[in-house]
């Protein structure tokens, strides 16, 4: 095999590095993302912290209100009590100017954290004793701001592997991905059927041969969530037709029951997504089919097979490349699937149509939980790849061959 060159090299340099920015990056901050507790409701995780940092901008916060608390307070006091006070805000107020005018998270050494640790302990015990002595303004709200000085201690959020051995005890990525599964194996299923139906009447000769194939196309041009929006429209259990429809023929019992009841929910949105994307399947098949010579079947014909045979014998071995193109482009497609199921069901009811992309987004964006919602990302990423691998080592091998 003849060694790649430099001209070569620079020739495909251009596609390696939008193939680097906007897909390998992308998966390479979700792993990194998936190994800390990364979450942004929260002061203390919301970086990512391999060691003990400082929070100086909650800490400022929080020294001025007990600086303001305590001395409100002053008159009440003994001397001696007064005089520990005094004491305790001088070193409160001694590392907040060490810090005056820093905003950002920072990174700070043994000694500095020992000195605020020794200002939490000795405050906490003053405002604790102060207030079984005195009758303070806020009694309440002042030991919370004490523990604020603690919580400016910003403690390392690495977690390793955690994520992941938590998300193998988590019954709900168990659901989410069982039920990810049934979606994409029947919704592909259905699809490829059906697709390679459509693409064989579109591959033969007929008046309007334009105008059907650009009708055939028309669902798969709807953007995915206003047809999800349609559909939820149709499968409304007070007046939906295709709900009250399925009622009267006896495939459920009540057409409330279509989106209210998992099996219900989990089959409206596989045939929707059908009547969306099988027109997909059906242009890429129809790209294999008009590859085939005609020839092949006149051939055929003359030896006497009939369209059945030429069907097994002919048209299947030589589609087979645009079959699992089509197969692996739609599998993960359908795995990925978020729009549809968050539009039309929102993942319920109780979580039977939850996909594995419906808990991500929910982890990420409901609870700002980046650290795990990474975890899920990264499972969707190895079920992607070993899904892709399949295709290529069962359906792919003469086509890997012939290149």
């Amino acid at each position: 095999m003849k060694k790649m060159g430099l001209r070569e090299f620079l020739f495909i340099l251009p596609i390696l590095i939008l193939i680097g920015i906007f897909s390998l990056w992308p998966v390479v901050q979700s792993f990194t993302y998936s190994f800390f507790d990364y979450q942004l409701n929260d002061r203390t995780k919301s970086g990512l912290y391999l060691s003990e940092r400082f929070n100086p901008d909650l800490y400022h916060e929080t020294a001025f209100y007990v600086d303001r608390l305590l001395t409100q307070d002053m008159e009440k006091f003994s001397e001696e009590n007064k005089q520990e006070v005094k004491e305790t805000l001088k070193q409160i107020n001694e590392i907040d100017k060490q810090f005056e005018g820093q905003k950002e998270v920072t990174k700070i050494d043994g000694d500095t954290t020992k000195k605020i640790e020794t200002a939490y302990e000795q405050t906490k015990k003053l405002v604790k004793d102060l207030k079984d002595q005195y009758k303070l303004t806020d009694p309440k709200n002042l030991p919370l701001l004490v523990e604020d000085i603690n919580n400016s201690l910003v403690q390392s959020n690495f977690i390793g592997f955690n994520g992941y051995v938590k998300a193998l005890k988590d019954d709900r990525i168990h659901t989410a991905t069982i039920n990810t599964f049934i979606f994409t194996i029947i919704s592909v299923f259905f699809e490829l059927i059906l697709g390679l139906g459509m693409a064989l009447i579109m591959n033969k000769a007929m008046k309007g041969q334009g105008f059907i194939r650009t009708a055939s196309l028309i669902p798969w041009a709807i953007p995915t969530a206003v047809g999800a929006l349609m559909w939820s429209y149709l499968y409304d259990g007070g007046y939906g037709i295709v709900a009250l429809i399925f009622s009267k023929i006896g495939l459920i019992g009540a057409p409330t029951d279509l989106l209210q009841t998992g099996t219900g929910a989990m089959s409206a949105a596989i045939l929707a997504d059908v009547w969306k994307t099988t027109p997909y399947m059906a242009i890429l098949l129809l790209a294999g089919l008009q590859t085939i010579p005609k020839s092949l079947y006149e051939a055929g014909a003359i030896d006497g097979a009939t369209k059945i045979q030429q069907f097994f014998r002919v048209t299947l071995p030589l589609l087979k490349s645009s079959i699992l193109v089509a197969l692996l482009f739609r599998t993960l497609d359908a795995f990925r699937v978020f729009d549809l199921i968050y539009v039309l069901t929102g993942g319920g009811p109780g979580g039977a149509t939850e996909t594995l992309s419906m808990y991500s987004y929910k982890v990420m964006f409901g609870q700002t939980d980046f650290g795990y919602g990474s975890v899920i990302v990264i499972i969707m990423f190895v079920f992607v790849a070993i899904i892709s691998i399949i295709f290529v080592r069962v359906l792919g091998t003469d086509l890997m061959e012939k290149n």
